[in-house]
């Protein structure tokens, strides 16, 4: 099999992100055989080694576009600090992307940079809006909620001193939010991290 034709193949999953074991399924191939074809179309430019078994199948996509691969079968998508900058509520662009997950929280690296991935209950587990090619990204509202449970879950201090609020914020989103935490204590510590924070913030638009 040619890896042009294999890549065409590919292609026709209609995703932009696959791991070798889906390739060599697709291809009816051997799991060594589908990487040397994918090893073979990343050294003429058309996929993207992501990270050892995930290729991507344009070498430019988004990278907010990725998370979901990392934490298969669990979840995820874009939020914290990451999500805050892309609204354009702060102006410093973090050097990691910061993802939430029903995974582990952890760090991966790959060709697009470095996800710190955090673990969120269920419970708070929500909130985004995308698609499998722009990425999934927190709302707003749960950018900011999603910042202030994660320190205010690990016994921390949030500032952010720069936070500008985008036009259309709903408050009432981030009290339906703070209402699904279901540790009454952690509640009240969340409840007051966002009134800190928003006691600062300014409004932009």
């Amino acid at each position: 099999m040619k890896p042009t034709d294999a890549f065409g193949n590919l292609l026709r999953l209609g995703q932009p992100i696959i791991e070798t074991r889906e390739a060599a399924a697709r291809l009816g191939v051997s799991v060594s055989r589908a990487s040397q074809l994918l090893r073979s179309l990343e050294g003429s430019g058309l996929v993207r080694r992501v990270r050892r078994g995930l290729w991507a199948l344009r070498p430019d996509i988004d990278p907010f576009s990725v998370p979901p691969y990392l934490t298969s079968p669990l979840p995820a998508y874009v939020s914290f600090w990451s999500a805050l900058a892309h609204h354009g509520m702060i102006e410093q662009l973090p050097r990691q992307t910061f993802v939430a997950s029903l995974d582990r929280t952890q760090q991966v690296a790959t060709t697009f940079g470095t996800y710190s991935i955090h673990h969120l209950a269920p419970e708070v587990f929500g909130g985004y809006e995308g698609s499998a090619d722009a990425g999934y990204v927190a709302i707003p509202e749960k950018a900011v909620f999603d910042t202030v449970y994660l320190r205010s879950a690990r016994g921390g201090q949030i500032h952010l001193p720069e936070l500008e609020l985008p036009s259309g914020f709903r408050m009432e989103k981030l009290e339906g939010w703070t209402g699904r935490v279901p540790r009454s204590r952690l509640r009240t510590l969340v409840s007051r991290g966002l009134a800190s924070v928003l006691a600062g913030s300014g409004e932009s638009g």
